[in-house]
C-alpha cells in the first residue's frame, strides 16, 4: 500500500508513523536537541491519528502511562514538537497534530472535518510568498485552515 501523507486517504499508518518517528530522531540528532522520553511519547501519541489533540488529552494519557500530571509536562513537550516543527498547532481547534512533512520547510495548509475530526495537511504553495515579497511584507508564519466535510463524512459518501 502506497504511504499518503493526506488523513483523508487510505495509507500505510504504520509507515506513517515510523518515518515522521524516524525524521524527528535524524533531525534531533542533527541539531543537538534531545527527544526525551516524555517528548518522543507525546509526538507518537499525535502520530497516533490524524486527528488534532487539545493539550489536555495529551496530558491525560501521560498521566495515565505514568509520564506526568501536571499540565507543564505536556505543554514543554508540546511547546518542543512545535519549535523543532513536528508538530502544528491547530488555531481554529485550540490543538496539535503530528507533521506529515517533518523536517521539511513548508507552510502547512489544514484540511478539519467538522464530523469526524480528521485533520489532513497539505503544503501551500508559495502564491502568498511571493505576493508578500512584491508588497515588500516578509512572512514568517502563515497558518492556513479549512473546516468541511471529509470524503467519508459527506452525504454521498454515505448512501
Amino acid at each position: 500500500m502506497p504511504h499518503d501523507t493526506l488523513g483523508f486517504t487510505t495509507h500505510d499508518h504504520a509507515v506513517c508513523i515510523r518515518s515522521a518517528l524516524s525524521a524527528a530522531d535524524a533531525a534531533c540528532a542533527a541539531r543537538s536537541v534531545q527527544l526525551t522520553p516524555v517528548r518522543r511519547r507525546v509526538l507518537e501519541i499525535l502520530l497516533e491519528s490524524h486527528a488534532a489533540m487539545g493539550a489536555y488529552d495529551v496530558l491525560a494519557r501521560l498521566d495515565a502511562e505514568g509520564l506526568g500530571s501536571k499540565p507543564p509536562v505536556a505543554y514543554r513537550a508540546l511547546t518542543f514538537l512545535v519549535e523543532q516543527g513536528f508538530v502544528h498547532r491547530i488555531e481554529r481547534l485550540n490543538a496539535f497534530i503530528a507533521c506529515m512533512h517533518p523536517g521539511a520547510a513548508h507552510d502547512p495548509a489544514f484540511m478539519i472535518c467538522r464530523s469526524c475530526g480528521v485533520v489532513a495537511e497539505a503544503q501551500v504553495e508559495a502564491a502568498l510568498g511571493q505576493t508578500a515579497s512584491q508588497n515588500g511584507f516578509k512572512v514568517e508564519q502563515t497558518v492556513i485552515e479549512a473546516e468541511g466535510l471529509c470524503p467519508h463524512c459527506q452525504p454521498e459518501a454515505k448512501a
